[in-house]
């Protein structure tokens, strides 16, 4: 398993959803290709929506501009 992986795991499991917006956006900037990339941008968007993360609106506009969310 990946050191992100490993990460990604221990956040989950501490259930620390403020720490998994910034690890499923890593995971999503290192996927090798756009499913994976788009899995894991819209987990990083679903866990900043839960947290107020001020990150929201701009992974949002990612996932429009990636036609992965509607305008």
């Amino acid at each position: 398993m990946s050191e992100l992986g490993v990460r990604l795991l221990a956040a989950h499991a501490a259930r620390d959803h403020r720490a998994l917006v910034g690890l499923y956006l890593e995971a999503a900037e290192a996927a090798n290709n756009p499913q994976a990339a788009g899995f894991y941008l819209t987990h990083a968007y679903v866990f900043a929506l839960e947290q107020n993360h001020p990150a929201a609106p701009d992974l949002r506009a990612r996932l429009i501009s990636e036609g992965r969310e509607p305008a």
